[in-house]
C-alpha cells in the first residue's frame, strides 16, 4: 500500500503519557507491560488455539477459552432489531464459522499465529469498568487475524480510567490506568482484517410509534465500528525498539475507542473504508499521539472518512502522522470537534476539509489548493537553501495539505508538485472552504457560544453528498498578470489579494490559499 512519505522524519521517543485524569507534567511512566506479572502465551492455528502449550477448550472457567459465539448483525431481522441495512447483516452459518478466543482474566497475554476466521475478545465482566485491577495487556507477537462479520480484536469490559462527563472534560489526559493495553512486539509483523457490527437495539428499550411501524426511541445493545475496537480507553505502544508493525485493514473504521486512545509507539498502517482512527464520545474523547509512526489511508469504500477523527480533542506530541482522508468526500486528514493541538512530531495530512488547529504549539502550515489534486503526485516543500523539508506523495486526491514538523522554522519556502513550482495567497486567517479558519469582516464579532456548538439558526454551507465541487466544463481560471519579480496578482475582479511563489512561514499557524501553478 502506497503511503505518504517525508524526507526528514523526527520520530520522538515514546513518552508513555499513558489514570484518564489531567496528564502529569512529566508524561513519564514505565512501559505498560512492566505492570503485569507472568505472560500467558496464546498461539493461534487453523481456528484453534493453545495456551502455554496446552490446547484451549470451551471451559468458560478458564482465563482463555474458545467458543463460536461472536456478536454480529443478524440476517433476517425486522426493523425493531437495529439500524443496520441488508448489507450489514450476516447469516448464522457465516458467523458460526468464526472462532472467538475469549480472554476473561486480568494479566498479560502474548498472541501469535493465524486465525483465518475469528476474533480475540477481552471481557472481564460487567463490574470490570469500575475495578482498577481489571487490566489486560495484549502483546501482538506476530499475529494474523481475519474477521468477516465483526471487529477482529475487541475489548468489551475492562477498567475504564476516564469519565464521559462533559463538564470535566479536558484535552490533556493520562491513560496509564486504562484496562485496555496493546503492545506491538519488536521485529514482528501483525495483520488485523476486520469488519464491524451495525447498531443493535437493546430489546427491552425499543419504543414504537402509535402505528407500530417505526422505532422512535431505543438504547444501544451493540455497535462496533472498527476492525480493532475498545469500549473503554485504550493504550497502544511498541516494544523497546519500537519497530514492530501492525497493519489494520478495515471494511469500515480502523482503530476505535469509545472514550480515549493514546498511541505511544510502534508502526501502525491503517487502510480503512471510513475513519482510520476514531474516538467517539462527543465533547470528551481525546486521541493522543506521543510516538511511533502512523500511516493512514481511507479508501472510501463507505463513501467518506477522515484520517483521524476525534469527537473531542486531537493532541499530537510526537511521532509521525501521515493521514489521508477519503479522496472524494468533504473530510479531513486530521479532524477534531474540540480542537487540534500539534505540540511536536511530524504531521502530513491531506483531505478536503480543515478543522481548527490551535496555535501555541509547534509551527504548522496549511496549503489549500485552487482545485483538487490528483493522487500520485509528489509535493515538496523547500527552504531558502533549496533543501527539502517535506516530501509527500499522497495516493488519494486532496485539496488541503497540512504540514507540521520541528524543521518548519521561520523563513521563506517554495512549494513544488512533480517538479513544477506553485504559487498562492498567504495569510494566517484566509477565507476558505467550509470548516476552514475564516477571516471575519472588519468590526464584526462572532456570536458567543460554547465550544463545539453552532450559533442558533446557523447552518454551514453544504456540498453535494460524496462529491467535491469541480470547475464547470469549459470554464478556465482568469490569467494572472505578471507583477514584481517572482510575484503575480489575480485579476482586479478577484480583489487585490497578492499571490506569491514564496511562502513565508512565521511562528504559529500559517495558511496559504488558492495554490496553483506559478505563472510568475
Amino acid at each position: 500500500m502506497k503511503m505518504l512519505k517525508t524526507a526528514t522524519l523526527m520520530i520522538a521517543t515514546a513518552l508513555m503519557l499513558t489514570a484518564c485524569s489531567p496528564a502529569p507534567t512529566d508524561n513519564g511512566q514505565p512501559p505498560v507491560s512492566e505492570k503485569s506479572g507472568d505472560v500467558v502465551e496464546i498461539v493461534l492455528a487453523d481456528g484453534k488455539a493453545s495456551v502455554d502449550g496446552v490446547p484451549a477448550d470451551s471451559n468458560q472457567e478458564n482465563a482463555v477459552y474458545l467458543a463460536n459465539d461472536i456478536v454480529y448483525y443478524e440476517d433476517g431481522k425486522d426493523f425493531t432489531y437495529g439500524e443496520g441495512s441488508v448489507d450489514d447483516a450476516h447469516p448464522d452459518e457465516e458467523a458460526k464459522a468464526h472462532t472467538v478466543v475469549h480472554i476473561t482474566k486480568a494479566g498479560t497475554y502474548s498472541v501469535s499465529g493465524t486465525l483465518p476466521k475469528g476474533q480475540i475478545a477481552i471481557d472481564l465482566g460487567e463490574d470490570a469498568k469500575d475495578d482498577p485491577e481489571a487490566v489486560v495487556t495484549l502483546i501482538l507477537n506476530g499475529v494474523d487475524i481475519t474477521c468477516e462479520v465483526a471487529p477482529a480484536i475487541i475489548f468489551y469490559n475492562v477498567y475504564e480510567c476516564g469519565s464521559d462527563d462533559t463538564e470535566g472534560a479536558v484535552k490533556d489526559v493520562d491513560t496509564s490506568g486504562a484496562g485496555a493495553n496493546v503492545i506491538i512486539a519488536d521485529r514482528t509483523e501483525n495483520v488485523v482484517n476486520g469488519s464491524y457490527v451495525a447498531r443493535i437495539y437493546k430489546p427491552d428499550s425499543v419504543v414504537l410509534n402509535d402505528e407500530g411501524t417505526e422505532v422512535v426511541d431505543s438504547k444501544k445493545l451493540h455497535k462496533y465500528d472498527g476492525a480493532f475496537y475498545s469500549k473503554t480507553s485504550m493504550n497502544v505502544g511498541g516494544g523497546e525498539e519500537g519497530n514492530g508493525k501492525l497493519t489494520i485493514n478495515a471494511e469500515n473504521e480502523g482503530l476505535d475507542s469509545e472514550l480515549h486512545l493514546t498511541v505511544n509507539g510502534g508502526i501502525i498502517n491503517i487502510n480503512s473504508g471510513n475513519d482510520g482512527i476514531n474516538t467517539n464520545e462527543d465533547g470528551v474523547s481525546v486521541t493522543t499521539i506521543n510516538g511511533g509512526e502512523l500511516y493512514i489511508k481511507v479508501n472510501g469504500e463507505t463513501g467518506e472518512g477522515d484520517g483521524i477523527d476525534s469527537n473531542g480533542w486531537l493532541v499530537i506530541n510526537g511521532g509521525l502522522v501521515n493521514a489521508q482522508a477519503c479522496s472524494f468526500s468533504g473530510d479531513a486528514g486530521i479532524d477534531s470537534d474540540m480542537g487540534i493541538h500539534i505540540n511536536g512530531g511530524t504531521v502530513i495530512a491531506t483531505g478536503h476539509m480543515l478543522d481548527r488547529i490551535e496555535e501555541g504549539g509547534q509551527n504548522y502550515a496549511v496549503f489549500s489548493f485552487a482545485s483538487k489534486q490528483n493522487g500520485g503526485e509528489t509535493v515538496v516543500l523547500k527552504n531558502e537553501a533549496d533543501q527539502s523539508v517535506m516530501e509527500a506523495c499522497p495516493e488519494n486526491g486532496y485539496s488541503i495539505l497540512i504540514y507540521s514538523a520541528p524543521e518548519l522554522s521561520e523563513g521563506k519556502y517554495t512549494l513544488w508538485s512533480d517538479g513544477v513550482q506553485l504559487s498562492g495567497a498567504s495569510g494566517k486567517n484566509m477565507m476558505g472552504r467550509p470548516g476552514m479558519n475564516g477571516m471575519r469582516p472588519e468590526g464584526e464579532d462572532m456570536p458567543e457560544m460554547p465550544r463545539g456548538e453552532r450559533p442558533e439558526g446557523f447552518e454551514p454551507p453544504q456540498r453535494p453528498e460524496g462529491q467535491i465541487p469541480e470547475r464547470p466544463e469549459g470554464m478556465e481560471f482568469p490569467q494572472w498578470d505578471k507583477g514584481e519579480e517572482g510575484k503575480v496578482r489575480r485579476p482586479e475582479s478577484w480583489g487585490n489579494i497578492e499571490v506569491t511563489a514564496e511562502f513565508i512561514i512565521s511562528n504559529g499557524g500559517n495558511t496559504f490559499q488558492n495554490i496553483t501553478v506559478n505563472n510568475g
